[in-house]
């Protein structure tokens, strides 16, 4: 653990059965506390030196693509660095392995002997690294110590993994959180002492990386004291807004400023730098890409390169243009745009308030998509990679509803809990049925917003960053006036009111129904029988997006797999009846309300192509839909 060679296998063997005898390790031997620590926990989840592996029940060849279909982003940055140390370390009897952040092994590179020997420890990819299942190892005890760490030989817990000597480091999000484990594991009688430095510089460059496709529409200043050391991986980096408040910064950024990840989104630039943000924007237009001397507020010098946003906004000239550029990147709210106006109105008030620490009230009729539209708004947002915690009020026992918000502390009899607003913390908490709330701690509640801190029960008071969704289909006025609902706290959580409109009042079901049948069964041209496409269209859909949904997701399901349209057979037997009777059984009349359809999706197209001024790659987005798609819809219409 940082000092491999202080103890010899024979020893660390004896200082490890004493702990499993006596509890401690007696204090002639030179143990670290981080092994210490991992042992322990090792012992605690029942594992044996030379014991019974537990089966965690390594994953198959479908859900480790699953696995790395989601870690794409991770891996995609990881890959070029994971190439890079297999070049430096090839024919040194070792490999390199990421793992995800529950210690599962997403890929590894290596000399094909010593592949051969981790295959036999089963390190390889698929397979749980985490401590509760291989004991002491480098990519388990980095993820549980949150720290860069060596195991080398016997300093492993489980006999049959003494051989390896690894080095791991933390792949930390530009949010703070653990992604994954960057790993470099060899023969423990070929270690070198170098490892450990070249794992920690190769997570740094993973994570700077990561950092930049995180931020890359965000203005970014590069830091370091030596002006040489700017564009290496040592270098800080933090990113702004436009009006100079920091939104994110890697840990040597941090580091170099003086700060803590708590004092991102509070802290404007002006307080930390001299000069002031325009004079370093002036300094680039003059000297683009050249160094800047600054200070800090307490005299220490640094060297600040500006990065302009590699995606700027419409009337600003791009620094950086690029076929890969020429195309924004997909807005998961702006995706929700099918072409009702009062949808595109809601996201466009909806995207001026991201970013900013305002409140959101989300009210419209159970099932309209109140929580995917909370959804898109945390996915579109600079805490896109944050958690997302929806919590159904209404859906909690009341006597419960205070403990699940707040958490509470540990003690002798129970372990202790977060709470839904702890665990909201750099990311987006979203209350469904707000309404539902106890009068008895909606004060409480209030005090959380104002303060931004949070007191767990029998615990101490800690400090919470969380953006505030809420969502109601209740009158909250008449709630107030009714004496259930506290004022104060009503006017806090409405920074910004939506509505959103039930199904049957909008006039893109056409688009919806397309991007349902698409996101339902990707690959698949799924239509609707004509019949069937007039019943959709004039259906009141009281459950509505919800309903929809269900409607289509059974229909799928009951389709052959050579059907592509979805006739009445294919529906519930009680939606058929309902909607049955509502539609004319004359082939004239159901075709003019199958061509008043069709009229309606192709206006939607139109509309969706003239909003995106031609573009077809946006148009498609606006719709939901693919661009081939797109094309294929306009042929046949």
């Amino acid at each position: 653990m940082g000092s491999p060679n202080k103890l010899d296998r024979a020893s660390l063997r004896r200082a490890r059965d004493l702990m499993l005898k006596q509890g401690e390790i007696p204090m002639g031997y030179l143990v670290s506390t981080v092994l210490t620590r991992s042992w322990r926990r090792s012992v605690d989840a029942g594992l044996v030196p030379d014991g019974r592996l537990p089966d965690p029940g390594r994953l198959s060849d479908s859900e480790l693509a699953r696995i790395t279909e989601r870690q794409h982003e991770l891996i995609a940055h990881a890959r070029p660095v994971m190439e890079y140390l297999h070049a430096q370390t090839r024919n040194s009897g070792s490999m390199i392995i990421l793992s995800d952040d529950k210690g599962v092994l997403l890929q590894a590179l290596g000399d094909p002997d010593f592949l051969t020997r981790a295959e036999r420890v089963t390190l390889s990819p698929g397979a749980s690294w985490n401590e509760r299942h291989r004991g002491t190892n480098a990519i388990g005890t980095a993820l549980a110590e949150g720290q860069p760490v060596v195991v080398h030989g016997g300093e492993h817990f489980l006999e049959r993994n003494g051989f390896l000597s690894c080095a791991s480091a933390p792949l930390t999000a530009p949010d703070g959180r653990i992604l994954g484990v960057l790993d470099i594991s060899g023969d423990e009688r070929q270690h070198h002492p170098h490892t450990f430095g070249l794992i920690r510089a190769a997570a740094h460059m993973v994570e700077n990386r990561l950092f930049d496709a995180h931020h890359a529409r965000s203005l970014r200043l590069r830091l370091h004291p030596m002006a040489e050391g700017i564009g290496t991986f040592a270098e800080g980096i933090v990113a702004l807004t436009e009006d100079g408040w920091l939104v994110g910064a890697n840990p040597a950024g941090l580091a170099l400023l003086g700060l803590h990840a708590a004092d991102l989104r509070i802290t404007p630039l002006e307080r930390l730098l001299q000069p002031r943000l325009a004079d370093l924007l002036d300094w680039n237009r003059r000297c683009p890409g050249e160094p800047m001397l600054v200070s800090r507020t307490d005299g220490e010098r640094l060297f600040v390169r500006v990065d302009p946003p590699l995606v700027v906004r419409s009337g600003t000239p791009a620094p950086i243009a690029s076929p890969a550029a020429s195309e924004p990147p997909r807005s998961a709210l702006k995706a929700l745009d099918t072409g009702d106006e009062r949808v595109s109105a809601a996201i466009e008030k909806a995207q001026k308030l991201i970013g900013k620490p305002i409140s959101l009230l989300l009210q419209g009729e159970p099932g309209v998509g109140k929580e995917r539209f909370a959804r898109a708004v945390h996915a579109s947002g600079p805490r896109q990679d944050g958690p997302f915690i929806s919590v159904n009020l209404a859906a909690l026992q009341q006597d419960l509803i205070e403990t699940s918000l707040f958490g509470f502390a540990p003690t002798l009899c129970r372990e202790g809990a977060p709470g839904y607003i702890r665990e909201a913390n750099n990311g987006t908490l979203f209350l469904d049925r707000i309404e539902a709330i106890p009068k008895s701690i909606q004060a409480r509640f209030l005090k959380v917003l104002l303060d931004r801190r949070v007191t767990p029960l029998g615990g101490e008071t800690e400090p919470v960053d969380f953006v505030l969704i809420s969502a109601t289909h209740a009158n909250l006025k008449a709630e107030i006036e009714a004496g259930r609902f506290d004022a104060d706290l009503y006017y806090r959580i409405n920074g910004l009111t939506l509505q959103l409109a039930p199904l049957r009042q909008r006039k893109d079901l056409a688009a919806i129904v397309v991007r349902m049948l698409e996101e339902l069964a990707p690959g698949r041209p799924l239509t609707l029988e004509p019949a069937v496409a007039t019943a959709f269209a004039e259906y009141a859909w009281p459950g509505n997006l919800r309903q929809m949904t269900n409607a289509l997701s059974a229909a799928i399901a009951l389709l052959d797999a050579d059907e592509t349209r979805i006739g009445w057979n294919h529906l519930a037997d009680d939606l058929v009846e309902e909607m049955r009777w509502r539609v004319p059984s004359t082939s004239t009349a159901a075709g003019e309300a199958t061509e008043n359809l069709r009229e309606l999706s192709q206006a939607t197209i139109r509309r969706a192509i003239a909003l995106s001024h031609g573009n077809m790659s946006e148009a498609a987005r606006r719709l939901g839909i693919s661009r081939n798609t797109l094309y294929r819809r306009m042929q046949n219409e």
